[in-house]
């Protein structure tokens, strides 16, 4: 180590960054474009261009200079080509205008995404339509007839055979299940479904029949009337399978000798397949009983389009008129919604059969009143306000068919015939629902009239309003009727007794309200809510319809001083009792109100109330909280501090971080968040200052470094710590408070050895040593403008940090710690300049306190040159242990080190350089690029005056490069 003798180069740092600088030069329009086709000109047909060039057909005359980017989008370059061809698509010739425009209207006449799918309501009706009695089911048991006939058998044999199964099903070859639960019995219907697919699969189609027509059957069943909604859905869903599997068949049938198009016509179907449809249909018509003959035919109602062109229009009128022929009111309109969802599936276009079945629909409401059904309800219990929400569905559905994109005019027609049936609820309710929003608001005052005049008994009023509301908060109504259609509403909802009846019927009106009046209406509705549900704790069964309430309010209302001003609104918080949901509800209006808030905020009312509410979200912390929950739950919270500003007033801003301190002490981001806010005041408070603190700022910056020091020790994770201890230093260094930041730095080297050797980053255990050096490099930077403190030795911080970078417990055969010491050299040498390469203004660096005192230098000689001995018997190490490619790599680090801040004018030192290039090149692991570079910055270096010993060296790298 003796023989190592450190000098630092002097530097001359303002020179250095003026040679450093890039040349600058004007950059000249040009009309080349990357996208463009590359065309080549002609040089004598453009003398003015450049010889060689590539150009476009097309220049700009102008003399202001375009964006190349936007001037050259004239349709020739490849993203305009292709946004032109998918705007504009080419079409067949062969195609004539007649029959071009009859396929635009068919495209017109498609169900389009606008219209809500069965589908989406099945799971609905499922969850809605429940029941505790017991439900009956007839198995179909199977018949061993067509197995025991021979493959070889005679046609009329097999049609025999078919023919005695269809009567086996008439004679009973089925079992009856009893007393089965809804469960039980929804388990036996997918078995029935699954059953079809076997036996369709296994080549029993007359089995599959049998399946279908068994389950058909059970449509004509209200025995347990409650569940029939539900088991119309899954009955259907049998049905649906079947008429599939069929369509399916007949399809693949009419691939020879090709494959039908799309939109086929039935002269393009081959005779067999016209044949095996026919058979299905001959099939069908021999079932005796009309209610599976119905829906079995309904099912195949899209194979009619392989046997004539008006087979499915006709089939459509034969099959709603045959519905008027079932008896039981409840079991036909389920028919006629089955006929009219496979009515929009099939055939959109064919609206008449659709209207034909809804005023035959019209025409029948007369039996629910009639004796038979009557007499039905008093059997099983039911009430008649039960016994027609059943009704519900079905009617939805038709309508919803009769009314996509049906003209405004049929609405009145509705309403009329509506009217004529005395007001009937249960109809009038479903035509609000069916319709477009636009034409019910546009007549909302004609509906309340006509609710008013409803029966009450039937259908209470309250879902009728609640209908229109649902209408009312997707359209406006006339500006001058919304007042006086608000206040009939709420006469109907305020005086619903039962509290859930009424909190769905307010909920809906909720949204009206809000979109329409201001805050003083909607305190009213809160404080209707809360005087309907707190009574008995209704609220507690009412969690969701009082968060859509939140939701709807806050949609609309973004301003939180007019928000937290309304008198019931935080005591209709306060009806969010249970833990989880009131977390939610506060998230979601902490949410709301950092996306809108577009000022920072001192207001008292919103702070005061937005602090209970953080709060709220804070306790509900514990430690079977997820990682991610807390995180959120944060990230809620530093949006909320964030936009806390008392302006000027900086001590009432500390207040703030003060109490947030104790308030939100279980999430460490948000005491993190706190401190980073508490060092930006401090920031805020020297640039309001220029600089110049007085006596009270500094005393306010001291308090800022006061709250940080004694804040983050109560952080678990240990970088969290040393970045901060180091922030906060920085900044008090800022702001002269020497002291301070002599504390906040001592306090992160005295915690360095605390540092484990892994962490945890998203669930995966990482080694702690990248970031422990980019710690320490930043530390390292931040020592070079700090002062050393007179009562302590020269560099005591650096030393400090040294000495635990020793002592400090590295992985095995790890190189941090030698790569930690030839990072300290640059600062070393830095330190030893005459003027720094950067100071912090009013704070005196060493560069003042020592000004180039050869003590001084002497000490930060004697320390480089131990850290490069201790670099040096590592590289050895390395050597002997056949670390060979780790000690290139160090050796090259540590030559850099040497050529750009040592002073290589010393024999020694220089020797020591030209050795270190040479047993990084030793053993090829020397990047060739790198090395070449290097030797090229080093020839430049030695043309300059002061650096001609540089030139012996490049010879001598340059010899050992090419050996």
């Amino acid at each position: 180590m003796a023989s190592v003798q450190w000098h630092s180069r002097g530097r001359k740092y303002e020179s250095e960054w003026q040679a450093c600088r890039l040349e600058v030069s004007a950059v000249e329009f040009s009309d080349y474009h990357p996208l463009k086709a590359i065309t080549v000109t002609d040089s004598k047909s453009r003398r003015s261009g450049r010889k060689g060039s590539t150009s476009s057909s097309s220049s700009s005359s102008s003399s202001v200079a375009l964006d190349p980017l936007s001037s050259m989008l004239d349709g020739t370059d490849p993203l305009s080509l292709f946004a032109a061809a998918s705007e504009t698509p080419a079409l067949p010739h062969s195609i004539s205008a007649g029959e071009l425009g009859r396929k635009r209207r068919e495209k017109e006449e498609e169900v389009g995404l606008d219209f809500e799918p069965w589908s989406s309501k099945r799971g609905e009706i499922l969850s809605r339509f429940t029941t505790t009695e017991k439900l009956s089911i007839n198995l179909f048991m199977g018949s061993d007839k067509s197995k025991a006939s021979s493959p070889s058998s005679a046609v009329s044999e097999k049609v025999r055979t078919r023919l005695e199964e269809l009567d086996d099903l008439e004679e009973g070859s089925q079992r009856e299940l009893l007393n089965l639960s809804q469960q039980d019995y929804v388990n036996r219907i997918e078995e029935l479904n699954q059953s079809l697919k076997e036996a369709w699969g296994s080549d029993q189609k007359v089995k599959a029949l049998k399946i279908v027509i068994q389950c058909s059957k059970l449509l004509s069943d209200t025995s347990v009337i409650q569940f029939y909604p539900s088991k119309f859905v899954l009955i259907t869903d049998i049905l649906d399978t079947f008429g599939g599997l069929v369509y399916d068949r007949i399809w693949s049938m009419c691939a020879d000798p090709h494959p039908l198009p799309e939109s086929f016509s039935a002269d393009d179907v081959n005779d067999t397949a016209k044949e095996t449809c026919l058979n299905w249909f001959f099939k069908i018509a021999s079932i005796r009983e009309l209610v599976p003959r119905l829906y079995v035919e309904a099912a195949l109602l899209k194979c009619n389009r392989f046997l004539t062109k008006s087979g499915i229009q006709e089939t459509l009128q034969r099959l709603t008129a045959m519905i008027r022929g079932i008896g039981d009111p409840l079991v036909a309109v389920y028919a006629r919604a089955y006929l009219c969802r496979v009515g929009m599936e099939v055939a959109p276009h064919l609206k008449d059969s659709l209207n034909k079945n809804f005023f035959d629909l019209l025409a029948s409401f007369r039996q629910i009143h009639g004796e038979s059904v009557q007499n039905q309800l008093v059997l099983q219990r039911v009430e008649i306000p039960i016994y027609l929400t059943l009704y519900s569905p079905a009617i939805h559905w038709i309508l919803q068919c009769v009314a996509y994109r049906a003209p405004e005019v049929l609405l009145t027609e509705m309403m009329d015939r509506c009217k004529k049936l005395g007001n009937n609820a249960l109809l009038l309710n479903s035509v609000m629902w069916a319709f477009r929003a636009e034409f019910v608001a546009a007549r909302a005052t004609d509906f309340i009239g006509m609710i008013k005049d409803c029966d009450e008994a039937g259908f209470p009023k309250h879902l009728l309003f609640a209908s229109l509301g649902r209408s009312l908060s997707c359209a406006d109504p006339p500006e001058s009727e919304r007042l006086s259609i608000l206040n009939e509403a709420w006469k109907v909802i305020t005086k619903v007794r039962s509290p859930r009846d009424y909190i769905n019927c307010a909920e809906i009106w909720v949204e009206f309200t809000c979109r329409h009046f201001t805050k003083r209406e909607v305190n009213t509705v809160l404080a209707d809510i809360i005087k309907h549900m707190t009574p008995d704790r209704a609220f507690e069964d009412a969690y969701p319809q009082l968060q859509s309430v939140i939701n709807k309010i806050l949609t609309y209302f973004h301003d939180f001083s007019v928000l937290f001003s309304m008198e019931k609104f935080l005591p209709f918080l306060d009806m969010f009792q249970k833990d989880s949901v009131r977390v939610e509800v506060c998230k979601s209006i902490m949410e709301v109100f950092i996306k809108h808030q577009q000022e920072a905020t001192r207001d008292p009312v919103i702070l005061n109330a937005l602090l209970h509410i953080c709060k709220t979200m804070h306790d509900s912390v514990n430690a079977l909280t997820l990682d991610d929950e807390k995180r959120s739950l944060a990230l809620l919270i530093n949006g909320f501090i964030r936009m806390v500003s008392f302006g000027r007033d900086f001590e009432q801003q500390l207040s703030f971080c003060v109490e947030a301190r104790a308030t939100f002490c279980n999430l460490e981001p948000v005491i993190i968040h706190l401190i980073h806010t508490v060092n930006q005041l401090a920031m805020e408070t020297r640039r309001v200052m220029k600089g110049n603190h007085s006596r009270k700022t500094a005393a306010f910056v001291r308090a800022c470094a006061a709250y940080s020091f004694i804040t983050i020790p109560s952080l678990t994770s240990i970088f969290s710590r040393l970045n901060l201890y180091l922030l906060s230093g920085q900044v008090a260094l800022a702001n002269q408070c020497l002291s301070q930041a002599d504390a906040f730095l001592k306090a992160a080297v005295s915690i360095l050895p605390e540092v484990p050797r892994t962490i945890s980053i998203e669930g995966k255990q990482r080694s702690s040593e990248p970031f422990l050096l980019e710690f320490i490099n930043n530390f390292l930077s931040t020592l070079l403008v700090v002062p050393d403190h007179p009562e302590q030795g020269v560099l005591y911080l650096v030393r400090g940090l040294l000495n635990m970078v020793q002592d400090y417990t590295w992985e095995d055969n790890s190189d941090a710690k030698v790569r930690v010491y030839i990072s300290a050299l640059p600062l070393l040498a830095a330190m030893s300049q005459e003027s720094y390469l950067y100071t912090i203004p009013k704070v005196d660096s060493n560069e003042t306190l020592y000004g180039g005192d050869p003590k001084f230098i002497a000490e930060i000689n004697k320390l480089c040159e131990t850290l490069i001995g201790q670099v040096l018997d590592h590289l050895k190490t390395l050597g002997r242990d056949e670390g060979v490619r780790r000690q290139a790599s160090l050796a090259f680090s540590l030559f850099g080190c040497l050529l750009a801040h040592g002073d290589l004018r010393n024999n020694k030192l220089n020797q020591l350089a030209v050795n270190l290039w040479n047993l990084s090149h030793k053993h090829g692991f020397c990047e060739t690029r790198t090395s070449v570079r290097t030797l090229e910055y080093i020839k430049h270096q030695a043309q300059q005056a002061d650096m001609s010993h540089l030139s012996d060296m490049t010879a001598r790298l340059s010899l050992q490069s090419r050996a």
